[in-house]
Formats: C-alpha cells, structure tokens, sequence
C-alpha cells in the first residue's frame, strides 16, 4: 500500500468525525470522575461486609 494514500484517506475519515465541544469534554470527564468515586465506594463497602462476614464464620471477629 502506497503510504502517501495511507495518509490521504487518514486524513478524509478524520475529517468525518464529529469531535466533541469543550463543554461536551468536561461534562464526560466529570461524569467518569462522580462514576468511579461511586463505584470505588460501593467496592469498599462490599469488601468490608465480606470481610466482616469471613471473620465471623471464622471466628476470628470481635
């Protein structure tokens, strides 16, 4: 494949996309930001009530 039409086709599909606005950018980023504390939050919750109810079958709690 010729690499000068490589880059010619590249640069026509590139110019299909609809990149976002700025606003749209730091909306999404935000939105990742709140979606992972979130998900973080509920992983360290289940972590620990599996973990309390390890230690109680155990024997090893209180």
């Amino acid at each position: 494949m010729n690499p000068a039409k490589f880059f010619r086709e590249v640069r026509q599909e590139t110019s299909k996309v609809t990149w976002p606005t700025r606003k749209e950018t730091i909306q999404t980023t935000i939105m990742v930001f709140i979606m992972v504390v979130l998900i973080a939050v509920f992983f360290m919750i289940v972590d620990w009530l599996l973990g309390s109810l390890v230690q109680t079958i155990l024997g090893f709690g209180r």
